[in-house]
């Protein structure tokens, strides 16, 4: 008789893709199954996230709830970068945790259920070569990793200390992942790694020699495959090889993250980011000028230490200058194990809320500018996701959410659909 697996998933799509991982996992080794009923679980997971305060707080919370309302023989276990960072902390603070796993200790999953407050935590262990169960949650896409762990020593960010260095996954172990994805109906696939386009720099056991550019090539080979996306990319390794492959490959969806962070050269330096405002925004141009149809969109930090008003002026003018078609900003929030958390020109919180909101209220105002422009036009749409009251949902090439009137029948094809409705998040269509 097979237990009940509830696992929620809190952060980036590293952390979706490590829970299908221990999904896979647990299903083929331990016969669990997925549930969605708290109550129903014999193994409950949360997979957290520590990139800012609020998830971290929220996990001591959830595992109140969780401890409340689960069955009195079900475990609850810890996972993902919080788990790493915090150690056998969590046990102690929460003594109703039955397990802790690191974010680069997924394939420990089946062995730390059986054992009573088991912390695995190494952020030296390399499972680069481990070859994962299959599971996905959406049939119609997968998720991929390339390369686990972070090289760079960002003075923000705390994932160089969660999930160790970075090493690549072998490029024929990837082509064999996306094959067998693509067998099973995927024609979407996600490449996913902290610094995507950083692949070939080290490999744990190969002596292999490949670039993301080459690996984009070898790829794109695969029979059946007919999108490829990839985040995260970094700014410092967009040469001109990188972004001529992403112009120029049609299996390459015209959708890029370029994390911006700050517009300021002088705060950049102080976050350890390795490039200028006015190299990312040369780099910003030569994309928009060698594919003038790509979307791109940023990570933008308010608020680091030491930002002035003119810092943040630049942020506005690198803001002005792109026009990113999606942008995902944050107060700058202090995390252990990193430099800017002991830097002592912190700025104010409400300052750093001001120009926040300035700087959301200005995009927005793009964002709606954009998407105006989008009525009447026909777009290539990938669809995969039933909604309810009969409607279906997918992404064009460029990363735009659509959303249709249609069935099942829809799902896994790519048909042209024209937009008769816009709106910030998403377009609404009919068939054309």
């Amino acid at each position: 008789m097979s237990k009940k697996l509830f696992i929620e998933t809190l952060g980036c799509a590293m952390n979706v893709r490590d829970s299908e991982h221990m999904i896979a996992e647990l299903n083929q080794k331990e016969s669990y199954e997925i549930t969605e009923n708290l109550e129903d679980a014999d193994l409950i997971i949360i997979n957290t996230c520590s990139v800012r305060e609020k998830p971290v707080a929220k996990l001591f919370s959830e595992i109140g709830v969780f401890n409340k309302h689960k069955k009195p023989s079900a475990k609850i276990g810890v996972t993902g970068c919080t788990a790493s960072h915090l150690g056998d902390e969590i046990i102690k603070r929460a003594p109703s945790v039955d397990f802790v796993l690191g974010a680069r200790n997924v394939s420990k999953i089946t062995e730390v259920v059986h054992k009573k407050h088991a912390v695995e935590v190494s952020t030296d262990f390399d499972e680069s070569t481990y070859a994962f169960g299959e599971y996905r949650s959406n049939p119609y896409k997968a998720m991929v990793n390339i390369s686990i762990g972070c090289d760079k020593s960002c003075t923000f960010c705390i994932v160089p200390a969660t999930r160790g260095e970075e090493i690549s996954i072998p490029s024929d172990l990837i082509v064999q992942e996306i094959t067998k994805a693509v067998a099973s109906g995927a024609k979407e696939v996600m490449l996913l790694g902290q610094n995507v386009n950083n692949y070939g720099r080290r490999f744990g056991s190969s002596e292999e020699s490949c670039d993301f550019t080459q690996l984009l090539q070898k790829i794109s080979k695969i029979e059946g495959l007919e999108r490829i996306r990839f985040t995260s990319p970094h700014p410092l390794h967009m040469d001109d090889a990188f972004i001529q492959e992403f112009a120029s490959n049609p299996k390459i969806c015209k959708q890029i993250h370029v994390p911006l962070q700050s517009g300021s050269t002088s705060l950049l330096k102080a976050m350890k980011r390795g490039y200028t405002k006015e190299n990312f925004l040369n780099r910003c141009e030569k994309i928009r000028t060698l594919c003038p149809e790509a979307t791109i969109s940023t990570d933008i930090i308010v608020g680091f230490p030491g930002e002035s008003d003119a810092d943040f002026e630049d942020t506005m003018d690198v803001l002005e200058k792109v026009r990113f078609e999606q942008m995902f900003s944050f107060k700058y929030s202090p995390r252990p194990h990193t430099e800017a958390a002991e830097f002592d020109n912190q700025i104010d919180s409400d300052v750093a809320g001001e120009r926040l909101t300035r700087l959301q209220a200005r995009h927005t105002e793009i964002l709606d500018e954009i998407m105006d422009a989008q009525l009447g036009t026909v777009h290539q749409v990938y669809f995969d996701e039933l909604k309810p009251n009969g409607r279906v949902s997918g992404r064009s090439d460029d990363g735009k959410l659509f959303f249709v009137q249609g069935s099942e029948e829809l799902l896994g094809k790519i048909v042209d659909v024209k937009v008769t409705k816009t709106s910030r998040g998403a377009l609404d269509g009919v068939l054309v």
